[in-house]
């Protein structure tokens, strides 16, 4: 996990040398995401994704049929959790806030922007 931070701290660090990255805990994560919309880029594409308070999320990505999947947070890792239809195992993030921008972290992805909007919002405006 150190390398996992450092690396981040380093992919920050041509910012503002005030600015820190800072990792959600379970109830920040919660908070942030239930009932709630995540817009962002993932590998090209755009995405919208919402996490229904009942632990369902839905994914939809530009020109793609929408999927279903099942969310959760880890009280103990400080961890989002997804699991979708094609799945074994769930798969965690961490979830990064920096100069008010919010950032998907994994082992094996780089820090990966997205911004949330209020409510279901699968459908931009």
């Amino acid at each position: 996990m150190k390398p996992l931070i450092f690396a981040l701290g380093l992919a920050f660090a041509a910012s503002t040398a005030t600015a820190q990255s800072v990792k959600l805990n379970a109830d920040q994560i919660t908070t942030l995401l239930s009932g709630n919309t995540a817009v962002g880029t993932w590998a090209g594409a755009k995405y919208r994704q919402f996490f229904g308070p009942d632990g369902v999320t839905i994914y939809a990505q530009e020109d793609a049929r929408s999927a279903r999947g099942e969310w959760r947070v880890d009280p103990v890792r400080d961890e989002y959790l997804s699991i979708w239809p094609s799945d074994k195992d769930w798969e965690g993030w961490y979830v990064m806030e920096y100069a008010g921008a919010y950032f998907w972290v994994s082992k094996t992805t780089p820090p990966t922007p997205f911004k949330v909007v209020e409510g279901e919002q699968l459908v931009a405006e």
